[in-house]
């Protein structure tokens, strides 16, 4: 290629230059399309899924509530940045919680847990470790953060994957969900 009167040569751009150009647009659209699905979608239609999933972890997985120790019955607060809702989960052996709230509604809590949903995701299945978030700033944690290490140490402790119990609480609608699961980290490119 000539440049002026010069020959001129295209270097292609190496690895380094292409990740400090951060992700593409498509792959920014496609991460934020969890958000804009739920969006639009009352929090009524979402809690039933929520409270199941709650009860069947529960029941699946008392010895969680062992290793929470005081902890039990705290308020966390999970807020995925990038949806539209942020969730309270109470952990009570008797009857667990989990509710969706819209961000304006602020709701009680004794502890938060702030991240990207599919960090906070990978980090729930285990595949993200909750340290390097924290550190990296990718995580952020306030409030009774013992309690917040409880949780940590209760879901480091579960035999399998965390999100696979989770998955596996949509009962007979456990394959399509798995599916959606797959397509999610499809997209993330895990």
């Amino acid at each position: 290629m000539l440049l002026g009167n010069r020959p001129y040569m295209v270097k292609p751009m190496s690895v380094s230059a292409r990740a400090a150009q951060g992700p593409s647009p498509l792959k920014n659209l496609l991460q934020n399309v969890p958000g804009l699905l739920l969006a639009p979608v009352p929090l009524a239609v979402l809690q039933p899924i929520f409270d199941r999933i709650a009860v069947h972890v529960a029941e699946s997985r008392p010895q969680l509530f062992n290793r929470l120790g005081s902890s039990v019955g705290k308020r966390f607060l999970i807020d995925p940045t990038d949806l539209p809702f942020v969730l309270v989960l109470t952990p009570k052996p008797e009857r667990p919680h989990l509710v969706a709230y819209r961000r304006y509604e602020k709701p009680a809590h004794d502890a938060a847990i702030a991240g990207k949903f599919f960090n906070l995701l990978d980090m729930i299945d285990g595949s993200l470790d909750g340290d390097a978030l924290f550190f990296s700033r990718d995580l952020q944690v306030s409030g009774d953060t013992e309690a917040v290490v409880a949780l940590r140490n209760a879901l480091d402790d579960f035999e399998g994957s965390a999100l696979d119990s989770v998955v596996a609480s949509f009962g007979p609608l456990k394959a399509p969900a798995s599916l959606a699961l797959q397509g999610l980290r499809a997209v993330r490119g895990r």
